[in-house]
C-alpha cells in the first residue's frame, strides 16, 4: 500500500467514525480537528497534496474536512 492509499485509509476511518454524528458541520469539524491536533505536519501536506491532486478515494465528508483546514492555514495546504 503507497503512502497515499494509507493516508487515505486513515482519513477515511476517521471520518467513518464521525458519519454517525446527526449534525453535519459537526463531523466535519471533528475530522478536521482530529486530523490537526493528532496528524503530523508532513501527514497533513501530502493529505493536502493528494486531495489537490483529485483526493481519489477520499470520502465526500473527509473532502470537505480537508478544504476546511486549508481555509484554516492556507500554507499547510503547499
Amino acid at each position: 500500500m503507497s503512502a497515499p492509499d494509507r493516508l487515505v485509509k486513515m482519513a477515511n476511518d476517521i471520518g467513518a467514525y464521525f458519519r454517525a454524528e446527526p449534525d453535519h458541520a459537526a463531523a466535519v469539524a471533528g475530522i478536521a480537528t482530529h486530523i490537526r491536533r493528532f496528524w503530523e505536519p508532513r501527514m497533513r501536506r501530502r493529505l493536502h497534496a493528494h486531495a489537490a491532486a483529485g483526493g481519489a478515494g477520499l470520502d465526500p465528508l473527509v473532502r470537505e474536512a480537508i478544504a476546511e483546514l486549508a481555509r484554516e492555514d492556507p500554507a499547510a495546504s503547499s
